[in-house]
């Protein structure tokens, strides 16, 4: 049998406890949370729209502050620990430039960061397109300034996360994961634009189940294909920008225009702006659906953005389009895609709550036996953002 459930968050006390054996102190817990991404994928480096969900796997940080001028983080899931002085905060290109690198994006921000020391346990799977990166920034974040008394608005967090993960850590990743992470609504997905920063929460169906089926095929993306993608796009408006004048993203860019002006690009780089354009619209198409209880579109707009991001931006593998498939075939989906970055991770199933036990093994069985991989498989609802944890 797969994994069909995952594990929960660690207890307050045990987290407690762990932190003390290790550091001498009683700390204080934060957490926030992973997400899915519904639909809406690499649109949000473009200033586009998307639509995720926070969900109820976290990453959890015990913290307390310590006499020096030092930063220190120890990894339960890594079991690995590093110590850096706050005033020479420099990349490592190893797992600590995103807790390093909260810490400088703070600083850059003109905001304190005290001396302190971090044990993170995180449960959200690494590589997985889940966001375990603005999960643990998002958490580390939220936590220092708790402990420093400069609470900032959720906002403001999640951009200064985001430029950890841009200029620090090399990722050039959109707003989209730190801004869920910060502003998750339980029994909720939100639907962002990228540009403003305006968001409307939409409630999800009651009888709706979020099921994440992990391909267990890992993808790196810093300095990797995710760049390039992005890279693709701004050449795109480049190329663009010399027939539609004032463009600045492909969020300024429809269809029509595309297609009257597309002998200014490469193959590639059309398909690359083909994607966006459309996945924008689906979006909101997407959005509409929900708010007016139109469950049945789901379906077909979840499989033109899977099949966009396959063929049109290339970010998807074998073992995600077999997964989609065999979802395809199951009794009670009300949709499925790829969600994240790509190149491996995991599918976004909704699935009806009488369906999701069953979907949920019979997915994984299928796959194994076509694949020889044992995937996880995640049956979630939708959670609140960044916290302390109290009890």
């Amino acid at each position: 049998m797969a994994n069909v459930a995952p594990a929960r968050s660690i207890s307050t006390a045990v987290l407690q406890s762990r932190f003390r054996d290790r550091f001498g102190v009683l700390p204080r817990i934060f957490r926030a949370p992973a997400r899915v991404n519904l639909i809406g994928e690499h649109t949000d480096y473009s200033e586009g729209y998307v639509l995720p969900a926070a969900i109820d796997l976290f990453c959890s940080v015990a913290i307390a502050p310590r006499p020096d001028a030092n930063f220190g983080v120890y990894s339960e899931q890594l079991d690995a620990c590093e110590t850096t002085s706050l005033h020479e905060l420099r990349p490592r290109h190893s797992w600590s430039d995103y807790p390093f690198g909260v810490c400088w994006s703070l600083q850059q921000s003109n905001l304190p960061v005290p001396a302190s020391d971090l044990y993170v346990s995180s449960e959200v799977p690494l590589g997985a397109g889940l966001s375990s990166s603005a999960a643990l920034e998002v958490s580390i974040g939220y936590a220092l300034l708790s402990i420093a008394e400069r609470m900032t608005d959720r906002t403001r967090l999640a951009l200064i996360c985001q430029r950890a993960e841009n200029d620090f850590v090399g990722a050039r990743c959109g707003i989209m994961d730190q801004f869920i992470a910060c502003h998750g609504r339980a029994r909720h997905a939100i639907l962002l634009d990228c540009r403003s920063l305006r968001h409307q929460e939409l409630p999800l169906p009651a009888d709706l189940q979020l099921v994440i089926c992990n391909t267990m095929v890992k993808h790196e993306l810093a300095g990797g294909e995710y760049n390039a993608r992005r890279a693709d796009c701004e050449q795109a408006v480049h190329c663009l920008a010399s027939e539609l004048p004032g463009i600045r993203t492909l969020r300024d860019v429809n269809l029509d225009e595309l297609e009257r002006h597309a002998g200014k690009l490469s193959p590639t780089l059309y398909r690359r702006a083909r994607h966006v354009i459309t996945e924008n619209v689906r979006t909101l198409e997407f959005a509409s659906a929900l708010n007016n209880g139109r469950i049945q579109d789901l379906r077909h707009l979840m499989a033109a953005s899977h099949r966009s991001l396959k063929e049109d931006f290339e970010v998807s593998c074998k073992e995600l389009d077999l997964l989609v498939e065999i979802a395809s075939r199951q009794p009670g989906l009300l949709g499925a895609r790829m969600t994240g970055g790509g190149f491996g991770g995991c599918t976004i199933n909704l699935v009806s709550c009488q369906h999701a036990e069953t979907f949920a093994s019979s997915v994984a069985s299928e796959y194994r036996a076509a694949t020889g991989l044992m995937p996880d498989v995640y049956t979630c609802s939708s959670s609140e953002g960044a916290r302390e944890i109290m009890d």
